[in-house]
């Protein structure tokens, strides 16, 4: 099977079992509560060469080099938290399609990056870009609709009951949809370059379209 875009973690080393009295340390405490951004700070400091900067094509099991490097102040969880929001984003799966290799925690070529790797990354970017067509197409279905429900409301001598009836709407939606058409006719005026104004047409030469004759110099 082969290895997933994002990198992996080996299972941790069962540590040896605390005595029942102990606490946990402060650093420990510290760990567990790291967020996501917190944790993406504290990478972009300790490891700029790669964390700095646009999103690059992460070595396979960075997570345990980033342990080895930095012992004690990144959980599992936070780091697999911060991973899977990295790896997940657009600009990764970027940097993933066009990428050869991989990149260490100090910025250095770590493995080719594979075709396979590269292609699930461009599946992905089509997928999205599809979806977001897609929602583009939606919205603008339904301010087409919106815009309509306005222009009919307005010159309508049905009843409120009978329009809601007529157009498919709940009453109490109605004024919502209205409100938010209003807004949009409103912006869609803002955004539109104002009339061409016409320039007076300068009156032509006398004499049925003939120039008169110049005076002699």
């Amino acid at each position: 099977m082969s290895e997933p875009l994002a990198p992996t973690v080996a299972p941790d080393t069962p540590a040896p079992a605390a005595p029942a009295s102990s606490t946990p340390a402060p650093a420990a405490a510290g760990v567990a509560t790291l967020s996501p951004a917190d944790c993406a700070l504290q990478l972009k400091q300790r490891f700029p060469a790669l964390f700095a900067g646009a999103p690059k094509p992460l070595k396979l099991r960075i997570q345990v080099d980033i342990q080895e490097r930095a012992p004690g102040v990144f959980s599992k969880q936070a780091l697999s938290g911060f991973f899977r929001r990295y790896t997940g984003s657009t600009s990764y799966l970027i940097a993933v399609s066009k990428a050869t290799h991989r990149v260490d925690l100090d910025g250095q070529p770590a493995g080719e990056l594979s075709a396979e790797h590269r292609q699930i990354a461009l599946d992905e970017l089509a997928r999205r870009r599809a979806n977001n067509e897609s929602r583009r197409e939606l919205e603008e279905q339904q301010r087409r609709n919106r815009a309509g429900l306005l222009r009919d409301f307005e010159t309508t001598t049905l009843t409120r009951a009978n329009f809601c009836v007529l157009k498919g709407v709940a009453d109490e939606e109605l004024d919502g949809l209205l409100e938010i058409a209003r807004g949009e006719a409103e912006e869609r005026a803002r955004h539109q370059p104002p009339p061409f104004e016409q320039r007076p047409r300068r009156p032509g030469p006398p004499h049925g379209g003939q120039r008169p004759p110049r005076p002699p110099r």
